[in-house]
């Protein structure tokens, strides 16, 4: 039986390390947040994910849940990676603390695996020298294996995505593909920590990059009042052509900030990849600018009360970490004193934001204008009950007659 230590239990270690457990390791998941510690001791999830109190359930016997790293031949970072919104570059300082933990306590030889998304040159420029210094110095092996699963869809991708595992050597490699080769059925590539590294933000930059280009066009198509939608599905005909769909913004942990990583590290090259980020980055704004035209097609008041169905950064997700919604509501209160405005989610677990209520009933009565930020399944069910509201939807699934759209 293979023994690890999860650090972080969050959106990825969590999922990570019940996987592990249910596999048949034995798994330490250790995290400082007290209130989380103590729900998952009584056996409950933190948060909403298909089939993720399931695998709990095939996990608790080989788990344990602790405030304090034990001593482990394997560990896993899986903490915040955020960046510097001045200087566009990595912020180390979760990954460090973890790592200082680890020393404190591992044996010579452990083997510490960054899960968490870096920047290109990360590990040889921050955690190596960490290590160096740290009071004891430490011979531990580093890998770099960055997870590759999205919201809503976890335990799925935990099992049957592809992996990649970035090492010094082929023989720790090896040792960490073992390991997750315990659950993981997709590909496992080994190769250098820093092409690992360079691998997954350029994953994440690349979606990005499309998502814009699809925005883009929404911006061009609005202003000659062209239907963006169907001018994607034709185009989308041609054998090579894939455009997505535009929408009110990029939200999530991953690709509305992973590609800033490169360019805060390269910021005379990454020029495509910046324009991408500011168009991505505008599209809350241009949500607002869309929700005043309406306004004034209709004649509503100033005053008149806007409706946002939709928090979380994506459908059928609890997960709100830097969702369009939330930037629209930034820029409200920076620019706007806030506005007239409702929010409504059925997968926000508590009040996140100002106006927010807690019924969909209550959220359209209080609402003169609806704005759907996030395609939930709620809404595709209940689209008809809109049927008495102008309707701005920025996900297009509203067939409504007089919807408007991006």
């Amino acid at each position: 039986m293979n023994q690890v230590c999860v650090l972080g239990l969050g959106y990825i270690g969590l999922p990570t390390a019940l996987m592990l457990a249910a596999c048949g390791n034995r798994v330490t998941g250790v995290d400082i947040d007290a209130n989380l510690l103590a729900q998952l001791r009584q056996g409950n999830v933190t948060f909403e994910e298909d089939g993720l109190q399931e695998l709990y359930a095939k996990a608790i016997h080989n788990i344990s849940f602790e405030s304090i790293v034990p001593q482990a031949p394997m560990y896993i970072v899986a903490v915040p990676t955020p960046y510097n919104k001045t200087t566009k570059k990595i912020d180390v300082k979760y990954v460090l603390s973890a790592i200082d933990n680890v020393l404190d306590v591992c044996d010579d030889g452990a083997i510490i695996v960054i899960e968490s998304t870096v920047s290109p040159g990360t590990t040889d420029k921050f955690i190596r020298p960490f290590i160096q210094n740290h009071v004891r110095g430490g011979n531990v092996h580093l890998v770099h294996a960055p997870e590759r699963i999205i919201p809503g869809k976890m335990i799925k991708e935990l099992r049957e995505n592809s992996r990649t595992i970035g090492a010094d050597s082929t023989e720790v490699a090896e040792a960490v593909r073992d390991m997750y080769m315990t659950f993981c059925v997709g590909d496992i590539v080994l190769t250098s920590i820093r092409t690992a590294e360079m691998t997954k933000v350029v994953e994440n930059t690349y979606r990005d990059i499309n998502i814009a280009f699809a925005n883009e066009l929404a911006k061009i198509c609005r202003q000659d009042n062209m239907d963006v939608y169907e001018i994607i599905k034709i185009s989308n005909m041609h054998p090579r052509v894939d455009i997505l769909q535009p929408g009110p913004g990029v939200g999530g942990h991953c690709i509305s900030v992973d590609p800033w990583f490169l360019v805060g590290d390269y910021p005379s090259l990454s020029l495509l990849i910046h324009e991408a980020r500011k168009i991505n980055d505008s599209m809350p704004g241009f949500v607002l600018q869309r929700i005043q035209d309406i306004k004034k097609e209709n004649s509503l008041p100033q005053d008149a009360t806007v409706g946002f169905y939709g928090i979380t950064y994506k459908e059928d997700v609890d997960d709100t970490r830097e969702s369009p919604t939330m930037q629209l509501y930034d820029q409200m209160q920076l620019h706007l004193g806030g506005g007239n405005a409702v929010f409504f989610d059925p997968m926000c677990q508590g009040k996140v934001l100002d106006g927010q209520v807690e019924s969909f009933e209550e959220f359209l009565e209080k609402s003169d204008l609806v704005v759907i930020m996030v395609g939930h399944g709620h809404i595709r069910e209940n689209v008809e009950k809109l049927g008495s509201k102008i309707v701005l939807d920025t996900r297009n699934i509203c067939a409504l007659p007089g919807c408007y759209k991006l």
